[in-house]
Order: structure tokens, then C-alpha cells, then sequence
């Protein structure tokens, strides 16, 4: 009974967290969900980035979620800026009562050259899209069909949903800053700080009711990579975000080796550490083999649920691609932009 009261817990906590934002521990692999104006900061023309996170296991059915972004940049005219043209797409799966969301998100991001050294830029990024929530009726228990003596599933749950699924627009606006630093172009940084679902979608729930609204969400995020010497650098991220009462800081490094040329190594190795405030402890290795590269994480959790979670949390697994489309490399030879 214990067993079964945690894991229905555990079922309406999957279906809070999700009234909220979908949200990987590899965030550095999914920066549309951070700031639309992050979109293109890369070096090539083209970026495929595939997350996928299965959580909590231990406890009941686990969370499974899957992300794909994809990001083609192309130099605007004659001049320095750049225009980066992309798309956001997520799929999520959470607990016992199978709640299931799928967004679908175009981005749109222009970056604006502040130097004649094409090395700082300003950026201002769009998203927007349709999003869909589903859940699965026939998987929903409650305490009215507790008939006193034990669970009976004849009994009505008591509950009246007008709909199993609904959809909505969402939109998100982000604005970012991105530098080298000093002479050495493996030295960048960038700055940016985003507002999503600034249009407020009504209704976003169930019971179809009108006073119920996507709460908007403020993402501030940063980035630095420095060289250490000519073989390693060095890779820092952090974000902080609120959304209504909610908070999240996360934040973390990785250390890279260049296990071949060292003026373009196609194998990278990178390995560290991040952390999902008073949530879990993050290990992290990567791998890049160009033009893909393959991450690896495992959630320890830490948070008030470690108890029922057993200390465990959930693993993800991310593949990317990021290659110039031409011979000629055209975007690289027009802008230069931080190397994440």
C-alpha cells in the first residue's frame, strides 16, 4: 500500500512538473529551449542536436523524453550579420498516467555584427509553435475508487474531464550577447536572457477552463570556453530561470582534450560535472568524432525525493551533427562565432 500511495504520488507529481517546462540536464545540447537567440552560435552552417531522458525507473514508470533541434545559418547580403533559421521539437512521456506533450517550434534568430573583426554579435530570437497535451484516461486512479477495504477499479475515479487532450500556441523571445575574448578565437563568451510563452496561452488544462494560463517563464543563461594550453580548454554553462514561484539554477564545466591536430582536431574528449541545485549531481562525458559527437549523463539525485528514488535519478544520451555544407566553409568566412 505504501509502495503503491508513492508511486500515485509520484504519478500527479509527473503531471504538476510538466504544467510547467519540459527541462534535459545536457541543456547545453538543447539551446532553443533555452533562448531562441542562441540559435547558430556554432561553428558551420548546420547543427542536428537529439536528446533523449529516461527518469525515474526506480520508482514507478519512468519519464521518457525526447528532443531534436535542428539550425542552418547563412550570412544576410554583403555585410556582417547572419540569419539563423531552425526548429524545436519535443516529445514527452510522464508516470503512470502516460501524460503526453508534443511541441512543434520554428525559430527564427538574426544576429547583428558589432565589430568589423566579426567577433561580437547581438542577437535577437524568435520561436513559436503548437503544443499538444494528452493524457490517458484509463490509467487514472484516485481515492474514490477506494471502496475501504481495498482499490476497485469498478468504482468511478470521480473525476469529470471534458477532454483528454488539449492544444495551444506558445512563443518565446530571447536576446543574447556573443564575443571572443582577446586574440585567441578559442576564447569566447556569451550572455543571454530569454522570456518564453510571453503570448500567456489560456485554457491549458483538462477541464477547459478559460482562467487557466501558461505562466511565462525569464531563462538568463552564460557561456565561456577558455584555452588551457594548446591541447585542452576548458567549458563552463550555467542557467537560471523562474517561472511563477518556481526557480531552477543549474550550472557546471567540462574539460576537453584534443586527442589528434590541434588546429582541427576531428577527436575531441570532453568529461566534468554539473548540478541541478538541491536536485541532482550530474557526470558527464562527451565525445566528439566530427562531424557528430555523443554525450553521456546520469542523474544522482539529491533532492527531498531521494528516498523514494533510492539516491537515483535518470540518464540521457544526446548525438549531434555540425558540419559546413561547402567546400568553401561561406558562413564561417563571414562570421565567427563562439566555438560551443
Amino acid at each position: 500500500m505504501k509502495k503503491g500511495l508513492t508511486i500515485l504520488l509520484l504519478s500527479f507529481f509527473a503531471a504538476s512538473l510538466n504544467a510547467q517546462d519540459i527541462h534535459f540536464s545536457q541543456f547545453f545540447e538543447t539551446p532553443l529551449l533555452r533562448n531562441p537567440a542562441l540559435a547558430g552560435i556554432f561553428s558551420g552552417d548546420v547543427r542536428v542536436q537529439s536528446v533523449y531522458r529516461d527518469q525515474w525507473n526506480s520508482v514507478t514508470q519512468a519519464y521518457k523524453t525526447g528532443s531534436l533541434n535542428i539550425e542552418y545559418k547563412k550570412p544576410v547580403g554583403r555585410g556582417d550579420d547572419f540569419l539563423t533559421i531552425g526548429g524545436q521539437v519535443l516529445y514527452d512521456r510522464a508516470g503512470t498516467i502516460a501524460l503526453q506533450s508534443t511541441h512543434i517550434l520554428p525559430a527564427l534568430n538574426y544576429h547583428k555584427s558589432l565589430s568589423g573583426d566579426k567577433n561580437r554579435y547581438l542577437s535577437l530570437g524568435f520561436m513559436g509553435g503548437w503544443v499538444q497535451r494528452r493524457i490517458d484516461r484509463s490509467k487514472v486512479t484516485t481515492n474514490s475508487q477506494y471502496d475501504g477495504t481495498g482499490f476497485n477499479p469498478g468504482l468511478s475515479d470521480g473525476e469529470s474531464f471534458p477532454r483528454n487532450s488539449y492544444s495551444y500556441l506558445d512563443a518565446s523571445v530571447g536576446l543574447s550577447y556573443n564575443s571572443q575574448i582577446g586574440e585567441n578565437p578559442d576564447n569566447n563568451i556569451y550572455l543571454g536572457a530569454a522570456y518564453h510563452h510571453f503570448n500567456k496561452a489560456t485554457k491549458v488544462s483538462f477541464y477547459g477552463n478559460p482562467n487557466y494560463e501558461m505562466v511565462p517563464k525569464w531563462v538568463g543563461s552564460v557561456g565561456l570556453r577558455m584555452s588551457v594550453n594548446e591541447y585542452s580548454f576548458f567549458t563552463l554553462y550555467g542557467d537560471y530561470s523562474k517561472q511563477g514561484t518556481y526557480t531552477e539554477t543549474m550550472g557546471g564545466a567540462l574539460y576537453s582534450w584534443r586527442l589528434d591536430d590541434i588546429e582541427d582536431p576531428r577527436y575531441i574528449l570532453h568529461g566534468g560535472v554539473l548540478l541541478r541545485w538541491k536536485d541532482a549531481v550530474i557526470p558527464v562525458a562527451k565525445l566528439d568524432f566530427k562531424p557528430f559527437s555523443v554525450a553521456v549523463s546520469y542523474d544522482a539525485n539529491i533532492s527531498q525525493l531521494k528516498s523514494a528514488s533510492r539516491g537515483r535519478g535518470g540518464y540521457e544520451i544526446s548525438i549531434s551533427y555540425q558540419k559546413s555544407l561547402d567546400k568553401y566553409n561561406h558562413s564561417d568566412d563571414a562570421v565567427r562565432c563562439p566555438r560551443f
